[in-house]
C-alpha cells in the first residue's frame, strides 16, 4: 500500500500530476482543486506531499493523489458503496469537500449529491443508505484543503478543472463567468470550482 507520495512536482496535466520520487516519476490522478496548488513554474523546484490511494485492477495499477488524508479517507469510503468506482468517488470529492459530503450523506440530501457528474437520484439514495452510518459527522475545525490563488489566474485554473471533469471549453468558460463575482480579492480555486460545477449542474 502506498500511503503518500513526496517529491518534486515534475509535471501537471488537466487530470494528473507527476511527482519525482527517487528518480522515478509517479503519476497520480488528482482532483482539480489539488492540481491547482501544484502547477509547476518554469525553473522552479516545487515539492509536494500528497496523500495517495492505490487502486488495483486486473489490467492496471492507478495512483490517486489528494491534498490531505481527510479527502483520501472520503474517497476510499465512497468506493465501499455499491456502484461507486474510483472515478465516481474522485468526482464526488472534487465537487464536494469532505465536510459537505458528510453533511449531505448524513442528512439524506439527494439534491446535493446529484450535483456530481455521474450520480443520479437512485445512485445518491443508494450511497446515503449504505454510508449514512459510516460517514461520520462533519469536522467543524477542518482546514480548507484548497490553495488560494491571487488575481486572474484562477479563471484558467477553474476552466482547466472543469475540462478535466469532462465539460467542454465553451461550457467551462460560461460557468467561470457566472461565478466571477464570487472571486473577491483572494480567489479560492476550490470554492470557485465547486460553485462553477453547481452552475453547470443547474443548466
Amino acid at each position: 500500500m502506498i500511503a503518500f507520495v513526496s517529491g518534486r512536482v515534475a509535471a501537471v496535466t488537466l487530470s494528473s500530476a507527476v511527482v519525482e520520487v527517487g528518480g522515478v516519476g509517479l503519476e497520480l490522478q488528482c482532483t482539480p482543486s489539488t492540481l491547482a496548488g501544484l502547477s509547476p513554474k518554469v525553473g522552479s523546484d516545487q515539492r509536494a506531499t500528497l496523500a495517495a490511494s492505490l487502486v488495483v485492477r486486473e489490467d492496471s495499477l492507478t495512483l490517486f493523489g489528494f491534498a490531505d488524508e481527510d479527502e483520501k479517507a472520503c474517497f476510499e469510503l465512497l468506493q465501499t458503496a455499491s456502484g461507486v468506482g474510483p472515478k465516481v468517488a474522485q468526482a464526488m470529492v472534487a465537487v464536494l469537500a469532505p465536510d459537505d459530503l458528510r453533511r449531505a450523506i448524513s442528512a439524506g440530501d439527494v439534491k446535493t449529491l446529484t450535483r456530481v457528474p455521474g450520480i443520479g437520484p437512485k445512485g445518491a439514495q443508494r450511497i446515503i443508505l449504505e454510508l449514512k452510518d459510516k460517514i461520520g459527522a462533519p469536522l467543524a475545525t477542518q482546514a480548507a484543503a484548497a490553495v488560494p490563488s491571487a488575481g486572474e489566474p484562477w479563471r484558467e485554473q477553474v476552466t482547466q478543472g472543469l475540462q478535466g471533469l469532462g465539460w467542454n471549453v465553451k461550457d467551462a468558460e460560461r460557468a467561470v463567468e457566472a461565478v466571477a463575482d464570487q472571486a473577491g480579492d483572494s480567489p479560492n480555486v476550490a470554492t470557485l470550482l465547486r460553485a462553477a460545477l453547481r452552475t453547470l449542474s443547474k443548466a
